[in-house]
């Protein structure tokens, strides 16, 4: 094992060296981006040497203000409706969270609350332990696992539903699901739909599933870590279409937007909702401009909170809107690069629409082929990828990462790829 190094010594590694994964590589071509970027690093120094606890406005009223400066920039340039902008004819906001995991847990446990004090102003005699085995939560099959871990923390019943061939959520399975589950006592509390899958990049319909919920007055929430900063490009607002249904929404700029780790968005139609939920204070914490400035530690599980925003202010205002739109462009361009060279080889075959920087491919026959070929591949340690299964399909995902990858990798990656494809018996029939 490593010894911990002597005083004044300058030895940083002590044999045998410890592997890292170098998430930077523009080989790197697994999972999703992890930002990265000078201004970024620039801004997440400052934020150490000031070294702040921002868990209220008095404890760090800079760190609150520029929070919610920045979220609002954010929303707008994604393209979020006024309502869920922080302002003075607005019940909406932003936070900065660590994760999209988090993102997605505080508006469930929002949701959990706010339907628990519906049914007790219904019946007053009913305590919160009477209703919450009654509610339930939707996913689907497609939705990341931070949703089934975010429902087990929360104690909340979760429906996973099935999708339709293009691996998305129909409004009509989501309206039988909630009669079903209305007919047997529960009430349906809480949905988690996807603005662009993990395995295959697949948008839930909005227009569809927004009425659904709309009408059964259910707390619906995006989750679009990836994609949902890809919206800054209008190009791509289309996915967006409806988004005023939505009661949360989240996004990553720690992915697309060369923010470094970590650093989640999540905006919410009415604050109310998400700081009533889990709000716990104590009088040493007590301020005079109680309940008239933001407090984010109420939007958070933890009780101290980084000087974030400082970071991500820093990427906005260096690179601009239209510096970032074209650092989203190229990776998409390399990624329709990557899709050619697949579709030009007749033994591969795409297995999902390319929107954004994320291929899903796979050689033509069972999977046990496609499994071999990415054995080879992280066995030849040239470049790094994973697989998925989607359905009993293995796939697999080349995913555009680190802003330095151009065509010069991208053609150096299919070579490797095809390659290792050699020897492997092709049996499509």
């Amino acid at each position: 094992m490593p010894t911990a190094p002597q005083q004044n010594s300058y030895t940083i590694w002590t044999p045998p060296f410890i592997p890292i994964t170098h998430w930077q590589s523009p080989h790197f071509h697994a999972y999703f981006p992890s930002g990265h970027s000078f201004p970024s690093l620039l801004g997440d120094m400052l934020s150490s040497g000031i070294s702040c606890v921002a868990f209220s406005w008095s404890s760090s009223p800079a760190s609150t203000e520029l929070e919610t400066i920045v979220m609002n920039w954010l929303g707008k340039m994604i393209g979020l409706p006024e309502t869920f902008l922080a302002g003075e004819d607005s019940l909406g906001g932003g936070v900065i969270l660590g994760s999209a995991s988090e993102s997605v847990l505080m508006p469930l446990l929002a949701a959990k609350m706010k339907m628990i004090r519906k049914q007790q102003e219904l019946n007053p005699d009913l305590d919160q332990y009477d209703i919450l085995p009654k509610l339930v939560a939707y996913s689907t099959d497609q939705s990341h696992s931070c949703v089934a871990k975010a429902a087990m923390i929360s104690s909340v019943r979760m429906r996973v539903l099935p999708t339709d061939e293009r691996n998305a959520l129909r409004g009509d399975t989501l309206i039988e699901a909630m009669k079903e589950d209305r007919k047997k006592g529960l009430i349906p509390t809480f949905v988690c739909a996807t603005l662009g899958t993990t395995d295959c990049l697949v948008f839930d319909p909005i227009s569809e599933i927004g009425p659904v919920c709309k009408d059964a007055n259910v707390w619906l929430h995006f989750d679009a870590a990836y994609a949902g900063c890809a919206f800054i490009c209008p190009e791509f607002r289309y996915l967006l279409n409806g988004i005023e249904y939505a009661s949360s929404f989240n996004a990553s700029p720690q992915k697309l937007l060369r923010v470094n780790l970590n650093l989640a968005a999540m905006w919410v139609r009415d604050k109310r909702d998400m700081t009533g939920a889990i709000n716990v204070d104590q009088p040493i914490i007590q301020q005079d401009h109680q309940g008239l400035v933001e407090n984010y530690r109420h939007w958070q599980i933890p009780f101290g909170r980084r000087f974030r925003s400082l970071k991500l202010w820093f990427v906005l205002r260096m690179f601009g809107v239209e510096k970032l739109q074209e650092h989203i462009r190229y990776q998409v361009k390399l990624a329709k690069e990557f899709e050619a060279l697949v579709l030009a080889d007749p033994r591969f075959m795409i297995e999902a629409e390319v929107i954004l920087g994320l291929v899903c491919f796979r050689l033509k026959g069972p999977n046990e082929q496609t499994k071999e070929l990415i054995d080879k591949i992280m066995k030849s340690g040239k470049i790094y990828m994973t697989g998925t299964y989607v359905k009993g399909k293995f796939l697999l995902r080349f995913v555009v990462c680190p802003a330095t990858t151009d065509s010069s990798h991208i053609l150096y990656a299919w070579q490797v790829i095809q390659d290792c494809a050699e020897g492997i018996s092709i049996n499509d029939g």
